[in-house]
C-alpha cells in the first residue's frame, strides 16, 4: 500500500536573484513523498506565479490526487489526472524515484540514457548595473565556468553587455530576457548580441507577442521558455524559434519531459535544459535529459544558502556524477 504527503519548504537563498519580473530571496518548494514497501520516493516542485500557480493551488491540486497516487495510480495515468505544471511535476519526480529504488536501479538506467561522469552547465548573471555584472562573471570564469547566462529586463542592455564581454571574453553567453523586451527594436538588439558574440538569446517577447516572430530575420538563435511547456505547443513555435527550455515544472514531470524533448528533436528544435529556483532533489530529476541538450541551465540550487540533503556536487559551471 501506498502513502502520499506533501508539504511546503523555504530555502533561503545567499544572494537575491534577480530577473525582470523581480527579485527573489528565497525559493519555496513543494515537496511530495510516495512511501511504498518501506521505500519512499521524493518528487519536488516549485509554483511559479507567472503560470497561474501557488502554494495554495498546487496543495490543493495534490490533495485531489492523493487517494489516486495511494492506489497505485501510473505514471501514464498521472498525466491525465494534472494538467501540465509543477504540481504533476511533484508527483510524476515522486513515482520515478519511488520506482528507482524499488528495482534498485538509477534514474538513467529507468530511462535507458547514459550520463556522463560531469556536465557542464551555465553560471547564471541575476539583473544588477554593469559594473556589478561583469564582476560576476569575471568572478565566474575565474572560478571554471565557461558558460554564463545573462539576465536582462529592457534597461542598459548594450552598457551590460559590453561590459560583460569585455570582463570574459573568451566566454560563452546566453541572454534571458524574460518576456521583458517589446517588437520594436528587437532587431537592433539582436544584432547587438550577435555581434557581441551570445551565442543564443531567449525569450524576448511575452509569449502572447510570439506572433510578431514569424519570418523575422535574426543573427543568433532565440530559445522559447515561457512560451514553451509540453509537445502540444511545438507546432506554433516551429516558425518562430530554433530551441525549446524544457523544464519539468513546466512540462508537469520527467515523463512529459523526455518526449517533449524527443519530438522537439525529431522537428528540428534545439534543446535546453532549464530550472526554477529549487534543491538539488529537483535536478537529480532532470539529469536524464542532459546529453540531450545544447545548453544545461541547471544552477538554481547553487543560489541556496543550504541545500537539501544528499546535494549533488556542484562546481562552478558544473555538476560532478562521480
Amino acid at each position: 500500500m501506498r502513502v502520499m504527503r506533501f508539504y511546503p519548504e523555504a530555502w533561503p537563498l545567499h544572494t537575491p536573484f534577480v530577473i525582470s519580473r523581480g527579485s527573489r530571496t528565497e525559493a519555496r518548494v513543494v515537496v511530495v513523498e510516495i512511501e511504498q514497501d518501506g521505500v519512499r520516493g521524493i518528487g519536488e516542485c516549485t509554483p511559479y506565479p507567472r503560470y497561474g500557480e501557488s502554494e495554495q493551488s498546487v496543495m490543493e491540486q495534490l490533495a485531489a490526487v492523493i487517494h489516486a497516487v495511494e492506489q497505485d495510480v501510473t505514471r501514464d495515468v498521472l498525466q491525465q489526472l494534472l494538467p501540465a505544471g509543477a504540481a504533476r511535476n511533484a508527483v510524476d519526480c515522486a513515482l520515478w524515484d519511488l520506482e528507482r529504488q524499488l528495482t534498485g536501479q538509477t534514474l538513467a538506467q529507468l530511462t535507458g540514457i547514459a550520463l556522463p561522469s560531469a556536465i557542464t552547465m551555465a553560471q547564471t548573471l541575476s539583473i544588477n548595473d554593469p559594473e556589478h555584472m561583469a564582476g560576476a562573471a569575471l568572478k565566474y570564469w575565474q572560478a571554471g565556468a565557461r558558460l554564463l547566462k545573462i539576465k536582462l529586463d529592457d534597461r542598459l542592455i548594450t552598457e551590460r553587455m559590453v561590459a560583460i564581454r569585455a570582463a570574459v571574453p573568451e566566454a560563452t553567453l546566453i541572454v534571458d530576457a524574460n518576456e521583458a523586451w517589446q517588437p520594436e527594436g528587437l532587431a537592433t538588439r539582436c544584432q547587438l548580441l550577435a555581434d557581441l558574440g551570445v551565442a543564443m538569446l531567449e525569450q524576448p517577447l511575452p509569449a502572447e507577442q510570439d506572433a510578431a516572430l514569424q519570418h523575422f530575420i535574426h543573427p543568433l538563435p532565440i530559445c522559447a521558455d515561457e512560451s514553451c511547456h509540453t509537445r502540444q505547443q511545438l507546432p506554433a513555435l516551429r516558425d518562430n524559434y530554433e530551441m525549446i527550455n524544457i523544464k519539468l515544472d513546466k512540462a508537469g514531470g520527467l515523463t512529459e519531459a523526455l518526449l517533449l524533448a524527443q519530438q522537439a528533436r525529431e522537428q528540428g528544435f534545439g534543446i535546453m535544459l532549464g530550472c526554477m529556483l529549487c534543491t538539488s532533489r529537483a535536478i537529480a530529476a532532470a539529469l536524464p535529459l542532459t546529453p540531450g541538450a545544447r545548453f544545461i541551465d541547471l544552477d538554481g540550487p547553487t543560489w541556496l544558502a543550504m541545500d537539501a540533503e544528499p546535494h549533488l556536487k556542484f562546481g562552478c559551471g558544473s555538476i560532478s556524477l562521480l
